[in-house]
């Protein structure tokens, strides 16, 4: 039950925005009564930090698979599963990037977005000595980010294939 109230909760935010994000559309959204809810989620902040704790351990657990497939604790490894990571969301058939998006911004509150920052303290503050070029790694894992922000405005402004091109780049980058 608590994660159709979240699945109900990010489509309220993807399709109508932060304005519109409140515990009765949530409950209305998800056909549940508003009691319902609250059962679960008490407040908005109750709702929004199990969003954001979400999409967090979402992201982490697809760093996690993709770095078993690489063998963590090979050089380079993590950033490589760090960018695979985020193309799979960026061209997943979910494109969870704009479920990120919404509630990043619905976690307006330094309270309620300090987990996410936790989150990217720790995906960008690796020890420089993992990456044969901690330079490199960082500036990729930028770029990476940097694209999810940019689609998270303009989801169309690349297609498949230059999706494709893009992360080959930055993997490839990797390989110098």
């Amino acid at each position: 039950m608590k994660n159709a109230l979240l699945d109900a909760a990010e489509a309220v935010l993807s399709e109508q925005g932060t304005q519109a994000l409140t515990l009765n559309a949530v409950a209305d959204r998800a056909g549940v009564s508003k009691g319902g809810l609250l059962y679960h989620f008490p407040t908005k902040d109750a709702l929004v930090r199990a969003m954001v704790a979400r999409v967090i351990e979402e992201f982490d657990d697809l760093i996690a698979s993709y770095l078993a497939s690489y063998g963590d604790g090979v050089p380079g490894a993590y950033t490589r599963a760090y960018v695979e990571a985020t193309f799979e969301i960026l061209t997943g058939e979910a494109r969870s990037y704009r479920r990120w998006s919404a509630i990043t911004a619905a976690a307006a509150d330094p309270e309620q977005a300090e987990p996410l920052s936790e989150a990217m303290r720790r995906w960008h503050g690796r020890d420089p000595a993992e990456d044969p070029d901690p330079g490199t790694a960082a500036v990729v894992r930028l770029a990476a980010e940097g694209l999810w922000e940019v689609l998270s405005h303009d989801p169309a402004l690349y297609d498949a294939d230059q999706l494709e091109a893009l992360r080959q780049r930055l993997l490839g980058l990797l390989e110098r």
